[in-house]
């Protein structure tokens, strides 16, 4: 094992071909894996948990909801401990959150200890390791083909779950819970020392520079208090008309992805007779065709207009989500579904961080995105919740899926 001081011994360069860019890329493409897999972990426990407890789906959905909107909201206040504490450090308390939360809810008996476990603390955790820390890393050691590493990292969300899913669904398809909370819990925590160890801070911290850059051509660093960084980014770019359209398009882009589909698909294909295990088979399909709808939206990105690209991105999603309740519900139509879905599903990352850059600037552009983040994160937060209202009250999803479809077709107009 090499020790973390050995670093500042290391050429940034391995073995006279690999630039160390690729091996820090590497190592948060894991870290983001990891905390995709517990992400998506509560769309699989809905129904166990659901029978385990006797707590209905609306209370169930609450938790899930948290979860997901302090993973959004911790998010700008992550990349601005980034520039401060350090990427390593953020990263690492995030994953002792996650670890620590998942591992002690095996004791919970309450909904509220559902709720604080999965909701809050490894929301929060989750949020330290989330899209932000991409963006950081992309924009600290990349000083070219940023869309196309961002889309690399962003795909590790469809990645985890494309390991994890059909794992935990075949492990709860008992109706048991508790080894999906173990399996998550200790890969967190089995990340710990190769962040630790691997991780650097700064490429001069293994003598050299952004992949892609001269010497002297180093990234701009904002100074400042976290939490008081983070704010004054907030208050600056709130005053112009790109952010509040970043953030709009991107509340839509959660609500029409991981809070809807990916926390409601699996339970809503238990509604109409379709196993668990198929029905995580179908969101792993999305995660397959995510990796190379992201991968290859990154490298467009480097390449054409991102406002463009987002046109169509929004538009095909919201289509697909009205036609979904009126699809003949067999094998093919629902794989051919989670192919359309899955190449769309978050290709909106690598355009919109884009963006974000040309408008705002590498240095503050992790902290804005952080925060356009919280609004795709409060999206999902509100559709994993009303989703499954909409359940309990009315039956079907089908009025939850609808109403995602129109919203996705405004974001495409906007």
């Amino acid at each position: 094992m090499v020790r973390s001081g050995d670093l500042g011994q290391r050429s940034g360069v391995i073995g006279a071909r690999v630039h160390y860019a690729f091996v820090v890329l590497g190592i948060t493409f894991v870290a983001l894996l990891f905390a995709a897999g517990l992400r998506s972990a509560p769309g699989v426990l809905i129904q166990p948990i659901e029978l385990h407890f006797g707590w209905d789906r609306s209370t169930v959905s609450i938790a899930a909801a948290i979860g997901i909107f302090f993973y959004g909201l911790v998010g700008p206040f992550a990349a601005a401990l980034m520039q401060g504490l350090g990427i390593k450090r953020t990263v690492i308390g995030g994953l002792i959150l996650m670890s620590a939360a998942t591992i002690g809810s095996l004791g919970m008996s309450q909904p509220w200890h559902y709720v604080v476990s999965w909701g809050v603390i490894a929301g929060i955790g989750s949020g330290a390791v989330a899209p932000v820390l991409g963006a950081a890393v992309v924009n600290r050691w990349f000083a070219t083909r940023q869309g196309l590493m961002i889309g690399i990292l962003t795909a590790s969300t469809a990645t985890g779950s494309l390991i994890f899913l059909p794992i935990m669904a075949w492990m709860s398809s008992s109706g048991a819970w508790k080894p999906v909370v173990i399996m998550v819990g200790l890969g967190c925590a089995l990340l710990i020392p190769v962040v630790a160890l691997l991780l650097p801070e700064r490429p001069a911290d293994v003598r050299t520079t952004r992949y892609g850059a001269d010497s002297d051509a180093p990234p701009g660093k904002p100074v400042g208090r976290p939490a008081r960084l983070a704010l004054d980014v907030l208050f600056r770019s709130a005053r112009t008309p790109m952010f509040w359209l970043l953030f709009a398009t991107f509340f839509i882009c959660g609500l029409t992805t991981n809070g809807l589909i990916g926390t409601h698909l699996i339970a809503y294909c238990g509604d109409i007779g379709v196993a668990p295990v198929v029905a995580a088979s179908l969101l792993s399909l999305m995660g397959l065709f995510d990796l190379i709808g992201t991968t290859a939206s990154g490298w467009l990105s480097d390449r054409f207009d991102p406002r463009k690209l987002l046109f169509v991105y929004y538009g095909l999603r919201g289509l697909s989500l009205i036609a979904l309740p009126f699809l003949h519900l067999g094998p093919e139509t629902m794989a051919i579904f989670a192919i359309v879905y899955g190449l769309d599903w978050v290709a909106t990352v690598p355009p919109t961080l884009k963006l974000t850059n040309m408008a705002f600037g590498e240095a503050e552009a992790p902290i804005i995105f952080g925060w356009t983040m919280a609004g795709h994160q409060l999206g999902a937060a509100c559709a994993a919740f009303a989703a499954g209202v909409i359940r309990e009250q009315t039956g079907p999803y089908m009025p939850a899926f609808i109403a995602a479809g129109r919203v996705g077709r405004l974001a495409s107009a906007a």
